[in-house]
């Protein structure tokens, strides 16, 4: 199977969070035609592990590379272009999970080594079911996350995120009193979170280390008797943020209003000085360009098993993530291949490296 047939062929099966099996019956064939022990998981997560232990039957390297299968919602026609793959999920993220699978294929292995690419599910779902269910699976030395960096680029960090559900009953009034509609009181509410959010924003510099809020869903309806106002907020946060003291101002300026907080993920991101990006930039620059570092607002399921592996973990993959969700949602073929040869030999630089014989205390000592 060639890279280009496995990425179009991916694609071309929809796999919705919640509805991946297929896609993830898809996968596990073509890893195991490709050479992987292949296998769908507790969680439903297809994943392909290729090892070679040494000689005590023993690994001394392992690698997980955990991208994810599932895609936002949005039929869009699966077609070759110019040079480019459209569908729905070319770019959010099975382009970067296929371009794992590829260069694992392809990566000598040495004594010691195991590597394991996890297609996970429902990370577009905000229960990162997939990645949750591999946290407690493994404990890799080294991680890749597939998420759309480019493939000149190298994802360090994630900011988090936490959603927020108002919601308001209030008996009905006449249009023509004084008491304010259900709804006029909701976005008052979102007003003055707005408001305190600026104020905590104006002594943080950069998108990253700022609070981002977003209004993803308003309406009101009544009965004839009360009136209901429901808000739905999504709040990106920086690191080290009090999401405690956070969750009790919105509370108190809610006020006879219910708040439900859910989705909560802190922000997660790896120094720049760790054994994986400090390859990944030497790779790079031997291919002929400049790395381009980048700390993302978004989430991605880094935030999941960043803080419970605790070894180096960068996102990479290729493709262009401002066409993440969009109905033009597509990805040059030519920067697929360009990607999937930057991992294999960022792979077979990490596994070859003297430093995998240290223990892993040693090898994790950067990290501390």
């Amino acid at each position: 199977m060639t890279e280009i047939e496995l990425l179009k062929e991916l694609v071309t099966i929809p796999s919705l969070s919640g509805q991946e099996r297929n896609a993830c019956d898809f996968l596990k064939s073509a890893m195991s035609s490709l050479g992987f022990e292949a296998s769908i998981d507790g969680a439903g997560n297809a994943v392909g592990i290729r090892e070679a232990p040494d000689r005590h039957g023993r690994f001394t390297c392992e690698i997980v590379l955990l991208g994810h299968i599932d895609t936002v919602s949005g039929a869009i026609p699966v077609r070759i272009e110019n040079g480019n793959l459209y569908g729905r999920g070319t770019v959010d993220a099975k382009g970067p999970l296929a371009t794992f699978v590829m260069a694992v294929s392809g990566t000598t292995l040495m004594p010691g080594t195991r590597l394991v690419v996890v297609g996970a599910v429902e990370e577009e779902s905000a229960t990162s079911k997939g990645a949750r269910y591999a946290a407690t699976q493994y404990q890799p030395d080294f991680c890749v996350i597939g998420e759309p960096s480019g493939w000149d680029g190298v994802a360090l960090g994630y900011k988090g995120r936490i959603l927020l559900d108002y919601e308001l009953h209030q008996p009905m009034g006449h249009t023509a009193g004084n008491q304010q509609a259900a709804a006029e009181v909701a976005i008052m509410w979102w007003n003055a979170l707005e408001q305190e959010i600026g104020e905590f924003n104006s002594e943080k510099a950069g998108l990253f280390n700022q609070l981002l809020p977003s209004l993803r869903r308003m309406q009101s309806h009544t009965d004839g008797l009360m009136e209901t106002a429901e808000l739905t907020v999504g709040m990106r946060l920086p690191p080290e943020f009090d999401i405690d003291r956070f969750k009790q101002r919105a509370v108190q300026l809610a006020g006879d209003a219910t708040l439900r907080f859910h989705a909560y993920e802190p922000a997660f991101h790896n120094p720049r000085t760790s054994l994986l990006a400090r390859t990944f930039n030497q790779v790079l620059r031997q291919a002929g360009v400049r790395p381009r570092f980048k700390l993302k607002t978004g989430t991605s399921d880094m935030n999941v098993v960043g803080p419970v592996w605790k070894c180096p973990v960068v996102a990479y993959g290729p493709g262009d993530s401002s066409l993440d969700h969009t109905p033009n949602e597509h990805i040059s073929l030519k920067e697929y291949s360009q990607a999937i040869s930057i991992l294999q030999r960022v792979l077979s630089q990490i596994i070859s490296s003297e430093s995998q014989v240290l223990d892993r205390s040693q090898k994790h000592g950067e990290m501390k």
